[in-house]
């Protein structure tokens, strides 16, 4: 069993608004273990939309749009999904005293146009929504289910949640979960890693994958089962050997960031920081101050002289904050490769750090103060700290 999602919008492909809805969808189906094989986006237009729908159902028996289910001329996902399956719409009463029950819910009078979203495909299943004006529904088929639910994401995830689910479990007889476990790295490029763990890459279940980010790379582990309890068992020998191939550039699971693992570090042995900066964009302040624990770990930021080695404004920065640590970073642009330079100082002894940088320079901020932190998480996890 897999599922195939299609988000219906010009506003979609005009890139004016971000399709959150489809990522929300595939996480829900993970816990009927059902995979999401492929996402779409298309316009408003329904010669188009049918031909798409059309062939999503050929490839997946389960294909969940969302969009297009206004009152409007330019909603045509009743009619696109229709055309799709040869054949009309039909008005169904019922639908329309929900709507008209829900506009006076508001005090208002449901307009002429409004009776469109009455009309589903001829032979479809109905799925009534108590939180918007826009029914859903559901084409059954030979070879699946054709699922189409309103845009706006309140009643999407109403709907997902209270009907879909539901459906989709009891038609399919989907009792299994798809678990993932994320493992976050710092220090090590996606090449790197990849290098290490090519033939954990290459299993079914569980499936490993890799995701970069700015200076960081994340190790995905899903597994599918037919409960959690067996999910985590296949999760647990591939995690053990992800873990003894990479040790301390794993800094968190989940969705910890890489500032928040720090601050937990510096939370536990009672120590605070303080930064200085030059030329990153005030990133490395930036990720500290919003912290829920800064008040407890973080001193504060003062601007990196020029000139000045970083280790001196690294321990300026500790001095003049009142701070445990001192952390610097700098970003050094040149035509031929931009550099970052770090510092940190404990009060003891000061250790600096030289990367060269090739990425987009609009990015180079969020490199140095991953950098950063990374090197003041690393002094951390010695056994003196």
């Amino acid at each position: 069993m897999h599922a195939e999602l299609i988000a219906i919008g010009s506003e979609l492909v005009l890139g004016e608004i971000v399709d959150t809805n489809s990522a929300h969808i595939a996480r829900a189906l993970r816990s009927l273990g059902l995979e999401v094989e492929r996402f779409s986006a298309i316009g408003d237009r329904a010669d188009r939309i049918a031909a798409l729908v059309r062939e999503a159902a050929g490839r997946s028996p389960v294909v969940i749009t969302t969009g297009g289910l206004g009152p409007t001329v330019d909603d045509p996902t009743r009619e696109a999904v229709a055309r799709a399956f040869d054949r009309e719409l039909e008005y169904r009463p019922e639908l329309w005293a929900q709507i008209e029950a829900r506009f006076r819910k508001f005090g208002r009078t449901p307009t002429e146009n409004n009776r469109a979203q009455a009309h589903i495909p001829a032979g479809a299943r109905p799925v009534e929504n108590p939180v918007g004006t826009a029914p859903a529904f559901i084409v059954e088929h030979p070879g699946g289910a054709v699922i189409c639910l309103p845009g706006v994401p309140r009643e999407m995830e109403h709907l997902l949640t209270q009907a879909i689910l539901p459906y989709l479990r009891q038609t399919f007889n989907l009792n299994g979960i798809l678990k993932s476990k994320i493992l976050r790295t710092v220090g090590l490029g996606e090449s790197a890693i990849d290098a290490r763990i090519g033939d954990l890459e290459r299993l079914e279940n569980p499936a490993v994958g890799l995701a970069a980010h700015a200076g960081q790379v994340d190790i995905r582990i899903t597994a599918k089962a037919a409960s959690e309890a067996e999910a985590d068992a296949l999760i647990a020998p591939v995690e053990a050997q992800v873990r003894a191939a990479f040790g301390d550039f794993i800094f968190a699971e989940g969705a910890q960031t890489l500032e928040e693992a720090v601050a937990q570090l510096l939370a536990a042995r009672g120590l605070s920081v303080a930064v200085a900066e030059a030329a990153t964009d005030g990133r490395l302040n930036a990720r500290l101050a919003v912290l829920p624990q800064a008040a407890q770990v973080y001193r504060g930021a003062i601007p990196a002289a020029d000139g000045r080695p970083l280790e001196a404004e690294a321990g300026r920065a500790r001095s003049e904050r009142g701070a445990d640590f001192g952390l610097a970073a700098r970003v050094l642009r040149s035509p031929d490769q931009n550099r970052i330079e770090l510092a940190l100082a404990d009060g003891a002894s000061a250790e600096t750090r030289v990367q060269g940088y090739g990425g987009p320079p609009a990015h180079l901020g969020q490199w140095a103060s991953t950098a950063a932190l990374n090197l003041l998480r690393l002094r951390l996890l010695k056994p003196d700290r």
